[in-house]
């Protein structure tokens, strides 16, 4: 069923006015349909005021408090985020993923103690997508960027992408910009099944991505 009518049937319902807002609210969410967000509603109808009003606060300092790191765009509360202001963490090495959660993903295995960086999505013509709507830009300039006052200077970047056709074209276009900056350029094992993804690999598959990585030159 379409929505927007879904949404215009419940404008027009005996419901209370705040009822109906929920319900619109919550059916535009992705998955949720239109008798979801109406079971949702009355559940956050029955429960207990503070218990709803908890879930009201997270939504609300979710917008506030949480933005993409300065550094390597992961999702974060400070600025620049933990990983990036960890200094026991190696600054040499720069391991490369399509989203926030490809990170989390990577960092739940405990083998790598290099430093991220988040595209924010992957090359996709048909999509749309090019190279200057991703952070590719800002990946490059860290590279490029002389050390100082201690810094390391990027010797490394892991190609982290997903393995699909997408994952693979922005990795070959990001292999070649960055041979031209005389880094070494490797990319996760193939252990990784082609067309799976990051997020739902298991610890024991992603370590060994990670430990097994392959040069790209």
């Amino acid at each position: 069923m379409d929505k927007s009518r879904s949404n215009k049937r419940f404008a027009n319902s005996a419901y209370p006015p705040a009822v109906d807002r929920l319900i619109s609210a919550l059916s535009r969410l992705p998955g949720i349909g239109p008798r979801s967000a109406e079971r949702l509603a009355f559940h956050m109808l029955k429960s207990d005021k503070a218990e709803v009003l908890a879930l009201a606060g997270a939504i609300a300092d979710l917008k506030k408090a949480v933005r993409h790191c300065s550094v390597c765009f992961n999702l974060t509360e400070q600025d620049p985020c933990p990983i990036c202001a960890n200094p026991r963490r190696e600054h040499d090495r720069i391991l490369v993923v399509e989203q926030p959660k490809d990170l989390i993903a990577l960092e739940t295995t405990g083998m790598y103690q290099g430093v991220y960086h988040v595209l924010m999505g992957r090359i996709s013509p048909l999509d749309g997508v090019g190279p200057e709507d991703l952070t590719i830009a800002a990946l490059l300039a860290r590279v490029d960027r002389e050390p100082a006052g201690g810094e390391a200077k990027v010797r490394e970047v892991i190609l982290g992408l997903n393995p699909t056709l997408e994952g693979d074209g922005t990795a070959l276009f990001l292999a070649e910009k960055l041979r031209a900056r005389k880094v070494q350029v490797t990319r996760l094992a193939r252990g990784l099944p082609t067309g799976w993804q990051l997020e739902y690999a298991n610890k024991a598959v992603l370590a060994d991505a990670i430990q097994g990585r392959q040069s790209m030159s």
